[in-house]
């Protein structure tokens, strides 16, 4: 399709099982295309996600409580490569998911956002909202998302 080069793709990951069957996605659209698949994993804190930055959190904190984040990023780094997507990279960032993705999506110019969906209904999206929602309201280029089904049958 004219127009539509997805060289520089962004995959949001919270370790969960929708977020594996868009990273797998990602992964075989970046080999397939040529592309570079950033992994963006955000830490929510104390403090990150609340209205105007309320509360401040310390470096050092945000250092120490994202810390446990690092290995399952590695790994699921290795898991795109795997999967033969030739340049990966992974990133961590602190503050409020959706808000993250979108600044990062913007700075880095990504011409396609990809991304799994929990499919939250009734209360439990009321209450936490749908990060997908709000990033596909917002996002600066195309977004694919898959929700569980979709995402459990990808590159299985």
């Amino acid at each position: 399709m004219p127009g539509l080069e997805f060289r520089r793709i962004l995959c949001p990951v919270d370790f969960s099982a929708a977020s594996e069957g868009a990273l797998r996605a990602a992964a075989v659209l970046a080999k397939q295309l040529g592309g570079t698949l950033t992994l963006l994993h955000v830490d929510v804190v104390p403090g990150s996600a609340t209205p105007e930055g309320l509360l401040e959190t310390p470096p050092a904190l945000a250092a120490d409580l994202t810390a446990p984040a690092d290995r399952p990023l590695v790994e699921w780094k290795a898991l795109a490569e795997r999967l033969g997507a030739a340049r990966v990279e992974a990133v961590r960032s602190v503050g409020q998911p959706a808000q993250e993705i979108l600044a990062l999506a913007r700075r880095e110019r990504c011409d396609l956002l990809v991304l799994g969906t929990h499919g939250r209904t009734g209360l439990g999206h009321l209450l936490l909202g749908s990060v997908a929602e709000q990033v596909v309201r917002q996002a600066p280029c195309p977004v694919l998302t898959l929700g569980s089904e979709a995402a459990a049958a990808v590159g299985r």
